[in-house]
């Protein structure tokens, strides 16, 4: 389940989204989360649903194969479903047990809200997936840059947000790994007492710290060697530039968000 995870990986490509300037996607996406919570009804997750399934086209990603790589976040999406399916109340009562019941409006607001979660990890992942971890680090520290105003390590932080969004799928390989080593010596997670699947953790979660650790000082290294030394002096090999396409798409992105919000009940 692990080594499927998306989030935090960089595929590259030379589709419409790959050419976006890496301004534009940080912008874009974070419309996006804005632009979601306006859907409220059926019409408008539709839309939703399908403006997601054209940028996925556009990047030349395979719907099926993002979804694979949104298994890790399965647990919460089940969950986040069952919370409103039974604890939100209104409508027609479709099950009426003893203990609880399960009514409409609990069901259509758990596969709503659902759906919402499922889009934005998926338009994060687009992002990830069709960004180098330079461009996101250039594109962060550009759109951060004001801030150097009020003596902000914009830099600093711009490089420290893209490390730790690349380390995911890494910690995720590793992650992996060890539990398949431990369960080729007999460990089991999945069954048994709650206390005992909490002891059995312990080997998984000491060598993931010990990797962990590891990785970030080989990286601490390698960067010394290389002399780097923060924002002080620093040019780019590559450098952002805003195209029209860039505009084009933000124009777009903000029409459909009028669109939704004009269509809200």
């Amino acid at each position: 389940m692990f080594d499927s995870m998306l989030l935090g990986r960089y595929i590259p490509g030379d589709s419409v989204i790959h050419k976006l300037d890496a301004r534009a996607k940080l912008i874009a996406t974070a419309l996006f989360m804005i632009i979601v919570f306006f859907a409220n009804n059926l019409v408008t997750y539709l839309l939703l649903i399908a403006f997601v399934l054209i940028v996925l086209k556009l990047a030349k990603l395979g719907i099926m194969f993002v979804l694979n790589g949104l298994k890790i976040i399965l647990v919460l999406l089940i969950f986040t479903f069952l919370m409103h399916l039974f604890l939100t109340k209104g409508g027609p009562v479709l099950i009426d047990a003893k203990i609880f019941t399960i009514e409409l409006e609990g069901l259509i607001r758990g596969l709503y809200i659902s759906t919402r979660l499922i889009m934005l990890v998926i338009v994060t992942t687009i992002m990830t997936l069709t960004t180098s971890p330079i461009s996101l680090t250039d594109g962060l520290e550009k759109l951060a840059s004001p801030l150097k105003m009020f003596k902000v390590p914009v830099h600093e932080i711009a490089m420290m947000t893209s490390i730790s969004l690349r380390f995911i799928p890494t910690l995720m390989d590793e992650t992996d790994k060890i539990i398949k080593a431990q369960s080729s010596r007999g460990s089991t997670f999945m069954t048994g007492p709650v206390k005992d699947r909490i002891k059995a953790l312990i080997p998984i979660v000491i060598p993931l710290f010990i990797s962990a650790f590891q990785r970030a000082e080989d990286m601490a290294v390698a960067m010394e060697v290389r002399g780097y030394k923060g924002d002080e002096g620093r040019t780019h090999y590559r450098l952002l530039i805003w195209h029209k396409r860039d505009t084009i798409a933000l124009i777009i992105l903000v029409l459909f968000g009028v669109l939704l919000w004009v269509l809200r009940t």
